[in-house]
């Protein structure tokens, strides 16, 4: 049971103190359980952080309920659910009964200010973290510049890259298996 505690504090720290949505939060998450707790190593991170950004829903739910899983199954990602959202929720309450009353605070104003660079700069670091295990194949850097071509460039839903990236990686896998001979 105290394995339960201990998973549901720590999902409840990272959503209580990480401004800026599900990519902010994937940094401090790789930071807990990589780097910190050394529950999982950065591969099993980083699949996990492709698997949920692919399936539909908040891709920070989303990798709770993954890293819950893994860690402790079917209790662990329901543990690790309300750990996450539980501080989203609280707080949301809180700012819809008091929201008219504060908005036009002028430190307020200044705290949302200053947060927003600051969540940029968790988003970026997640991007590098998460970069770092990835194999600097030509394939790889090549996928990598068609999904930043078609999401920047060309405006497409990243959703479809995601498919689309997908596919690819697909089709490369398995025509590289028929040239090597393999079924």
């Amino acid at each position: 049971m105290q394995e339960y505690f201990r998973l549901f504090f720590i999902f409840f720290r990272i959503g209580a103190f990480t401004f800026g949505g599900g990519y902010a939060m994937l940094a401090i998450m790789q930071r807990e359980f990589v780097d910190r707790e050394k529950l999982l190593d950065e591969i099993d991170f980083l699949d996990i952080a492709a698997l949920a950004q692919s399936l539909p829903g908040p891709i920070a739910v989303n990798t709770s309920v993954y890293v819950g899983y893994k860690l402790k199954g079917r209790k662990g990602s329901l543990v690790a659910l309300v750990g996450t959202v539980l501080p989203s929720l609280l707080s949301i309450i809180l700012l819809a009964m008091f929201y008219n009353r504060i908005k036009d605070i002028e430190a307020i104003q200044q705290f949302f200010m200053g947060v927003r660079p600051g969540i940029v700069s968790l988003i970026f670091l997640s991007a590098v973290k998460l970069s770092k295990p990835i194999e600097k194949t030509k394939f790889n850097v090549l996928i990598m510049v068609i999904a930043l071509v078609g999401i920047i460039l060309l405006k497409i839903h990243p959703i479809f890259v995601i498919i689309i990236c997908g596919t690819i990686g697909y089709l490369y896998s398995r025509n590289k298996e028929n040239t090597n001979g393999h079924i």
